[in-house]
């Protein structure tokens, strides 16, 4: 008991004076925040730029000012700005962030979002060694350069780049625009060899690319509600080391389209989380200059990668070019509840080194469409690949625990359907799908630059190949080294089968109730990052103890 009460008001006082200190210096903290003004036309550098009566002319100015904790850059709508926008050893706090935005002229016509066209410059925007910064509502090209300027592999829409021991923390790109990137002059051409390298050898054009080198890290980073459209190579690309220095970035709701490489690309990456983005037209051809292939979404040597409620569509290349897939050197990559369509190269596909990677809940119509030796193509279009390959330079070795479940896969008549799996898979799962396939079906070796392994003495082990429903019998492949052991054979009778809508794949037949839970592989103790079970299916109905089969469960209406 405290017999001074003295000393218990004295306390009590000093934590309100404390409080009241606290609360001071927040509100005063946020309100010396500046807001420096940008206009390309009316502006002058030798203005105070801290009102829209007098704005600052260039954005080279950015580099002479002290920007603090909640500063405001402010560009003028509708102007176009013909220099890069650098932020480098610039900082705000997690409370207070630095923004950089687009702002209204008062009196003006003026709408939309400023322009800032990096034509002839290697980037539109730059950050390095920066923090805690917003960057929205801008609109970004870059379309060739004025001449040939001799340095640089790349131009780039939005650059974020680490070296030696920076840290680039915490960064938000909203409602950006990015669109007409290219590196070179208008009529160049790409050869067929420079096509078949893995990933290009010559000069292009991307839309946003986190490029982390050296020692240094770049993490807390979101791309959301933008648009990406017609670049000459990939539209947001993540290059991290070996040691994974790209960390805990979210890809949301973005729109990137008509890209003359992949759609999304990510390596050396941890801890990364890409929904509800829709990527159409991955290597596009409808410029010389583009590269010509690349699936709508792949990981390369990406470790925790939650990849949900997407729509990949019409990727285009004469090798890759799936809906999204997950290249070699992978672990705990998922694939979930993504709308998979008209895409070349295919639905599945798992390389070597991979472990613990899965395909569920996805709906896939028309993929893997393309014919090797037809237009250059030099790989088969497949619905479901797993491939021992990890490099050109290593002995194959195929994905360990890959798990295959309650997706729904529909081909068309007159498109066959392919299929190939490296003998060296060790520990595979495919349960509860449904194998819709109306033409011929084949089973074919896998070809990343040279055959699979699929014959000979070697066996797969462990697998749980059961439970699924095709539409014949015919829907599997007789010669392929393994076989459902207890299929199902019939129609789901889907709303409108063929339909570019997910809603077109609701099944009205019953027999898609006959699904059974789902098991770990034999061997495996770990499963996927997330469990096993899913508390909802495609259409976010809920799923019962024994789940249906295929993406989207029955009701009874």
């Amino acid at each position: 008991m405290n017999k001074n009460p003295q000393i218990t008001v004295l306390s009590m006082k000093t934590k309100v004076s404390v409080c009241i200190v606290i609360l001071l210096l927040y509100f005063t903290y946020g309100a010396e925040a500046i807001d420096y003004y940008f206009h390309p036309k009316t502006g002058n550098d030798l203005a105070n730029g801290t009102s829209e009566m007098s704005p600052f002319k260039s954005l080279g100015k950015l580099g002479e000012l002290k920007l603090e904790p909640g500063d405001r850059i402010l560009l003028a709508a509708g102007e176009e700005f013909t220099e890069t926008l650098s932020i480098i050893n610039v900082h705000g706090s997690f409370e207070h962030p630095i923004l950089i935005d687009s702002y209204q002229n008062n009196g003006t016509t003026s709408i939309g979002k400023a322009i800032i066209n990096a034509r002839g410059l290697l980037n539109g925007v730059f950050v390095s060694n920066s923090s805690h910064i917003i960057i929205r509502s801008l609109e970004i090209s870059a379309n060739g350069p004025l001449d040939d300027i001799g340095y640089g592999e790349m131009r780039v829409g939005v650059m974020l780049l680490g070296i030696g021991n920076d840290k680039i923390q915490n960064i938000h790109l909203q409602d950006l625009n990015i669109k007409n990137v290219f590196h070179e002059k208008e009529g160049v051409s790409r050869s067929q060899a420079e096509v078949r390298s893995a990933n290009g050898t010559q000069k292009y054009g991307w839309g946003i690319r986190l490029v982390a080198q050296d020692n240094s890290e770049i993490e807390q980073i979101e791309i959301r509600n933008s648009r990406i459209e017609n670049v000459s190579h990939t539209g947001i690309k993540l290059t991290g080391t070996q040691r994974q220095n790209i960390r805990n970035i979210r890809i949301y709701d973005n729109e990137v389209t008509r890209t003359g490489g992949p759609g999304i690309q990510m390596s050396g990456v941890k801890f990364v989380h890409v929904k509800g983005n829709d990527v159409s037209y991955s290597g596009s051809e409808d410029d010389s200059r583009k590269w010509g292939r690349g699936s709508g979404l792949w990981t390369w040597s990406a470790s925790y990668v939650m990849i949900e409620h997407n729509r990949f569509t019409h990727a285009n290349g004469p090798g890759d070019s799936a809906g999204a897939h997950i290249d070699f050197n992978c672990d705990n990559v998922i694939l979930q509840y993504n709308f998979s369509a008209e895409n070349a190269g295919g639905f599945c596909e798992i390389l070597g080194n991979n472990y613990n990677c899965a395909y569920r809940y996805n709906i896939s119509v028309n993929d893997g469409h393309r014919i090797k030796g037809e237009n250059g193509a030099f790989q088969e279009g497949k619905i479901f690949w797993l491939s021992g390959y990890q490099g050109e330079q290593k002995p194959r070795k195929g994905p360990i625990n890959s798990y295959f479940y309650n997706n729904t896969i529909y081909v068309k008549p007159g498109q066959t359907s392919k299929i190939a799996v490296d003998n060296g898979s060790n520990g595979l799962l495919i349960v509860n799908n449904i194998f819709h396939l109306e033409g011929p079906v084949e089973f074919v070796a896998g070809d990343q630059y040279k055959p699979d392994e699929s014959k000979g003495d070697k066996n797969l082990q462990r697998v749980l190949f059961e439970n699924n429903l095709f539409l014949h019998s015919t829907n599997w492949p007789k010669n392929s080294m393994l076989n459902d052991q207890k299929p199902l054979f019939g129609s789901a009778r889907f709303k409108n089968a063929g339909g570019l809508d997910p809603q077109d794949y609701i099944p009205l037949d019953d027999v898609v109730t006959k699904g059974i839970p789902i098991s770990f592989i034999p061997g495996d103790d770990f499963g996927l990052m997330s469990g096993l079970e899913m508390n909802q299916d495609f259409l976010t109905n809920p799923i019962d103890a024994n789940p249906s089969i295929g993406a989207i469960k029955f009701i009874n209406n």
